[in-house]
């Protein structure tokens, strides 16, 4: 159970170094802090100073768990059998989930639990997912499953439906992205659970997603191939089915941006990417299958019927991004508020970028510009990536696998994207308007910095994300260091694969790439201008 703080005047609104349970604004409930998976903490507008960022604390999690290869999620004065605590929940490669004191500077195990059977248990799953009542985390697990805890003391539902099925072959399909929660304009909650395969692209796996009432249990399954099969597909190798009714002959298409699913609140719809695989839609032969494409669905993952999604954009380079593994949906859609002056046919607009290094404008009301799903091309704006770029060849170049971040600036409303690679740094957008018409424009590249880098965040106007051992900090505007790298950097590190922090309350987590995983915290300087809980 989550037991809620008492209003305090700002004037007490200073973060001790450890407090028994510290003062909160906000919390962490799922991959990039909101529905739209933003990576921007707008509570957090006391931070940062340039002096007093140090490290809190470290410590390895239990040999047991080994690796945590995702993002955790965080929720505050959480009610447990030890009194009120703030938590954070991770869940690591062998699908152990912990809830771990999010105050203790050592390691103080509050909760967790490893689910058994299923699929292989040495690949990377996705974050979990707090529902907005405060009440439960929601976990993959190799079992192909999503299991729902008590967030207090781990208890486990097991009525109504749970836990609900995400794949009936776990043993070649898995969760590795994120759940997502969103609450539509229908007043419904639901969960999203999105699946691809195991490294190397081999199997029969199929990409999809599935969708879960929070409220009934009741679930909808839309297929990225043979879409007009709406249920989970079968292994006609490891079990009993009838393999041409319940599973599909195509294979691929995953689903691998770090949030998963996306609900834009604007239009009132879920979107989903897809990666390497089929693009071939061809309702008269009975085709529906939909690689390397944004796919838009009803809240409920729904399409509009008869395997056809509600909308959906390919680019005209589609068949060389599937040869060349160049997958456009190594992240998902990053969401981009219209900033003003933006004309009422831009006012839902998303950043789309993949492999090939190619950054995409799109509009998340009329994807591909015919008002109807299978069109190709259509999108705003192309742009190469600097220095790996690809739009005219769909070739693999910059690696866009994390996830981006978007940042409305205070000072003016503009919007801004920050978008990092594997291997050509991280460079900020600023959208910008022609005759109220938006498009992207590179407003700096974080030059001198090192080239790989996680899904970054952005918090106070200032841009953190973890590179090659080194967490950074720079100028939301100008790209600028905004720490001493001195006390962000530590031997002891063993750097990132899809692990990226969070800053929740003036301090930063993460967990590295170690076996086991270490978790860092930072405590960063300053105080909280917005007020508490």
């Amino acid at each position: 159970m989550r037991q809620k703080n008492t209003l305090i005047s700002l004037a007490a609104a200073l973060i001790t170094a450890v407090p028994a349970v510290s003062t909160y604004a906000t919390d962490w409930l799922q991959f990039g802090y909101d529905t739209a998976h933003s990576g921007y903490n707008r509570e957090e507008t006391g931070y940062s100073t340039p002096t007093g960022n140090t490290i809190l604390y470290h410590y390895s999690v239990p040999a047991a768990a080994g690796t945590i290869d995702s993002t955790p999620v965080y929720l505050g004065n959480v009610a447990t059998n030890s009194g009120a605590r703030n938590l954070l929940f991770a869940l690591s490669n062998n699908g152990t989930v912990l809830a771990l004191d999010a105050d203790s500077t050592t390691l103080n195990v509050v909760w967790s639990h490893q689910p058994t059977g299923g699929g292989k248990t040495t690949s990377g799953f996705g974050s979990p997912a707090i529902d907005p009542g405060l009440q439960y985390v929601y976990v993959y697990a190799f079992d192909g499953k999503i299991h729902k805890y008590q967030v207090a003391d781990g208890a486990e539902v097991t009525t109504g439906g749970w836990p609900e099925v995400s794949t009936l072959k776990p043993e070649v399909e898995k969760g590795a992205s994120a759940l997502s929660i969103a609450t539509a304009h229908d007043g419904a909650t639901r969960l999203y659970s999105v699946t691809d395969g195991y490294v190397g692209d081999a199997n029969d796996y199929q990409g999809h997603i599935t969708t879960i009432n929070l409220g009934t249990g009741t679930q909808n399954v839309f297929n990225s191939e043979c879409s007009n099969k709406t249920i989970h597909f079968c292994n006609s190798d490891v079990m009993s089915c009838a393999a041409a009714t319940n599973d599909c002959s195509s294979r691929r298409n995953g689903i691998w941006g770090r949030p998963g699913a996306v609900y834009d609140a604007g239009t009132d719809l879920v979107f989903i990417m897809t990666g390497n695989g089929p693009f071939n839609v061809n309702p008269g032969s009975g085709i529906y299958n939909w690689g390397d494409s944004v796919l838009a669905l009803n809240p409920d993952g729904t399409g509009a019927g008869g395997g056809m999604p509600v909308d959906s954009y390919t680019p005209a380079t589609y068949a060389n991004i599937e040869s060349k593994d160049a997958d456009l949906g190594s992240a998902s859609i990053a969401i981009v508020p219209p900033p003003p002056g933006t004309a009422a046919a831009y006012q839902h607009i998303a950043v789309a970028a993949g492999k090939d290094g190619c950054v995409r404008l799109i509009n998340l009301s009329n994807l591909n510009g015919t008002g109807s799903p299978a069109g190709i091309g259509g999108e705003l704006q192309l742009q190469d990536f600097p220095g790996g770029g690809s739009c005219a060849t769909g070739n693999n170049a910059s690696d866009i696998k994390p996830q981006p971040a978007v940042w409305v600036n205070p000072a003016d409303q503009s919007s801004w994207v920050y978008i990092a690679t594997y291997s050509h740094g991280l460079v900020a957008y600023k959208i910008t308007l022609s005759a109220g018409k938006p498009s992207l424009a590179v407003q700096w590249p974080a030059s001198g910095t090192a080239a790989s880098g996680t899904s970054p965040l952005v918090a106070n106007g200032t841009v953190y994300y973890m590179s090659n051992s080194h967490l950074l900090a720079l100028d939301a505007l100008t790209g600028t260091a905004k720490l001493s790298s001195g006390a962000w950097v530590t031997t002891a590190n063993s750097g990132q694969h899809w692990q990226s922090p969070i800053l929740v309350n003036g301090r930063l987590y993460l967990f590295d790439n170690a076996a086991p995983s270490n978790l860092w915290a930072y405590q960063l300087d300053g105080s909280f201008k917005s007020g508490f809980e």
